[in-house]
Order: structure tokens, then C-alpha cells, then sequence
């Protein structure tokens, strides 16, 4: 298995809850997300859904990438979500699992 790293958003529902995490397997983390396998932020307020991503060179390079997108406000993370998916379609169906 190749590592690919990457960023991405889920959100609780189109305009809810947000949250940014990375990863160097989307596919599998987006899984356990939605299985609930973690406690914490995202099992507490159902945020499931995949809504943006973004892959990287290097998990260095997605994790300084998290934090400057973490740091944005609202509106800035909702734009950078609607230029990739207006519809704020569930992308984890569109993974190659």
C-alpha cells in the first residue's frame, strides 16, 4: 500500500459542523470516522461526512496545510469546500476503497 497524505473537511451536514484533520490513508480514516472508532470531536457532534480533500508530497507538508486551514475563519473553509463541491456531496463514496 502506497502512502498517499492528505488534508481534508468533514462536516456534520452541508453548512454544519466542521472539521479538518490529515491522514496518509483517506480512505481508511474516513472509515473509522464514520464507524466511530475514535472519541472525541467528531463522534460527539456526528461530523461523518467528506466533504474536501486534498493530497500533499508529504505528511509534513498536510499537516502544516491543517493547521493553516484550521486557523481560517468559517466562510473561508465553507469557500475552499464549495470549490470543490458545491453540492456538499458524502466524497468518501467516490474513494477508491
Amino acid at each position: 500500500m502506497d502512502l498517499v497524505f492528505s488534508v481534508y473537511i468533514l462536516a456534520s451536514a452541508p453548512y454544519g459542523t466542521l472539521y479538518c484533520g490529515h491522514t496518509d490513508y483517506l480512505a481508511r480514516r474516513i472509515w473509522q470516522q464514520r464507524e466511530e472508532h475514535f472519541r472525541g470531536f467528531t463522534r460527539r457532534y456526528g461530523v461523518h461526512r467528506l466533504v474536501w480533500y486534498e493530497n500533499g508530497d508529504s505528511r509534513e507538508g498536510v499537516l502544516i496545510r491543517e493547521r493553516q486551514i484550521k486557523k481560517w475563519n468559517r466562510a473561508w473553509k465553507i469557500r475552499l469546500i464549495e470549490a470543490m463541491n458545491p453540492q456538499w456531496l458524502d466524497l468518501y463514496e467516490t474513494l477508491n476503497c
